[in-house]
């Protein structure tokens, strides 16, 4: 059926803030819930060893802690969408942070195994509401010329809380002479290191109440005094109003809400290019990246290196990820997602290769022999950054553009589905593999790195420089 009425002429390419720094502010108040995502995803890197300890449990069961916190995540991106929609962007934000408010307090003070799991849920759901509501909100509030600049604040705040997580756990852990579990403020170290999370969950809550709400949501409950306002702030003195508020109105009603009845199609179920969508999550999990995120204190400490040094380690690693992160950030727009992909997953194989072969060696003394200790962590770097300045951003980029806009909202929702199961599934494998035994462990990861380059070639489209409305 097509429709007689004329779009409105586009405002929002003249929108030129007054305050520039004002917007820069919102957007980064907003990604603040990328922060805590960040944050709390790698904190459990400094309690791992402390957690076996304590309640004295195998691998398996450890594994389930760690990666429990992903079913939260999981519910929690299922229904932000849906609790946005119906109290406000702002809201969301101010119930997430109460969330991480809450299981940074209980994970500090658990009194059972089952007790910190249960807390570690409750982390994971506002996880998943800040993965979505933090870009859709920018997206909203952020005029159109800037708009991907400050969507940006995301993914960097997201890399930045991790290293400031491993930068606060080596540092806890050095205040309690190198011991998970020594004394710190009356608790075990490890407790502590949970519990600061509480300082940047309040902020968040409190810089939610300094930003304002979206005019989309705001137009969506007929608020439009409100919206104008908003939009005047946000874009500028120089736009009109009546017909930005006009463009985004006709937005709004002659959007299509995809459901998951419109993704069936073709010999597989799914239609071939929600497949891809899943391809590309799944991989970008499978090369085993959070391993180096939840598990790396542990994993060097299993190969005979200093604890301290392996929270030191945890830290640089994170560094590397900002830097590979920025670099993705500048070369994605230019030299395109597919060759960006192809390089890291090139660059992923040689550093999940070389550390294969160096824990494949011998422990002499509780440790590696020198210079495969070196080449293990000089890899684990080298995987860090390729993979940070390629699939990290890549990946989120292509899922937000390859799909057609009838069907962009439900596939990315099912492809986003698809990499909380992957993270799940490498998450709470790792330390049963890596007990039977760890060489193999990283050879499986150098294989789906491997994989991923003919994957990329064959079935991945490039979308750089193209319209949405190109990827019907």
């Amino acid at each position: 059926m097509t429709s007689t009425a004329q779009a409105p002429q586009p405002a929002a390419s003249k929108a030129h803030p007054d305050h520039l720094g004002h917007v820069i502010f919102i957007a980064a108040a907003a990604a603040m819930g990328g922060f805590l995502f960040g944050y709390d995803s790698s904190v459990i890197n400094g309690a791992v060893e402390a957690v076996r300890d304590r309640y004295d449990i195998g691998s398996a069961a450890l594994a389930q802690v760690i990666a429990i916190a992903l079913i939260g995540c999981a519910i929690g991106a299922a229904t932000a969408g849906r609790i946005a929609d119906r109290i406000g962007r702002i809201r969301c934000m101010q119930i997430a942070a109460v969330l991480f408010t809450v299981s940074a307090v209980g994970s500090a003070l658990p009194f059972a195994l089952w007790d910190l799991a249960f807390w570690r849920i409750v982390g994971g759901f506002a996880i998943g509401m800040a993965s979505v509501i933090g870009p859709a909100y920018i997206a909203e509030v952020a005029p159109p010329a800037y708009r991907g600049r400050l969507g940006s604040f995301q993914q960097a705040a997201i890399v930045v809380g991790i290293a400031v997580s491993q930068l606060v756990n080596w540092g806890l852990l050095n205040a309690a002479d190198g011991d998970q579990r020594g004394e710190l403020m009356g608790l075990e170290a490890w407790q502590v290191m949970l519990g600061v999370m509480v300082i940047p969950a309040v902020l968040y809550g409190l810089l939610s109440f300094a930003i304002p709400e979206s005019p989309r949501f705001l137009l969506s409950v007929g608020k439009r005094d409100r919206a104008r306002e908003i939009l005047e702030e946000v874009e500028g003195k120089g736009i009109d109003l009546d017909a930005r508020v006009a463009e985004i109105e006709h937005a709004m009603k002659s959007e299509h809400r995809s459901t998951f009845k419109d993704l069936l199609g073709g010999s597989f179920f799914f239609k071939p290019i929600v497949w891809v969508g899943i391809g590309l999550s799944v991989f970008q999990q499978f090369v085993g990246i959070n391993v180096a995120f939840y598990y790396s204190s542990t994993l060097w400490q299993s190969v005979g290196v200093d604890p301290t040094d392996s929270f030191f380690y945890s830290f640089t690693t994170s560094i590397i990820n900002i830097v590979g992160t920025v670099i993705a950030m500048i070369f994605v727009d230019r030299v395109g997602r597919r060759p960006l992909a192809i390089i890291g997953s090139l660059g992923m194989v040689v550093g999940l290769a070389l550390e294969a072969w160096a824990f494949s060696y011998d422990l002499v003394d509780g440790k590696l022999p020198a210079a495969q200790g070196w080449t293990a962590l000089i890899a684990a770097h080298i995987f860090v950054l390729f993979f940070a300045l390629s699939w990290g951003v890549v990946v989120w980029v292509m899922l937000g553009e390859m799909f057609p806009n009838r069907i962009r909202a439900a596939a990315l929702g099912v492809a986003a589905a698809a990499q909380w199961i992957a993270n799940w599934a490498i998450t709470a494998s790792f330390p049963s593999l890596a007990d039977w035994n760890l060489s193999i462990t990283y050879v499986i990861y150098t294989v789906f790195a491997a994989l991923s380059v003919p994957f990329v070639l064959k079935f991945v489209k490039e979308t750089k420089g193209k319209t949405l409305e190109e990827m019907g």
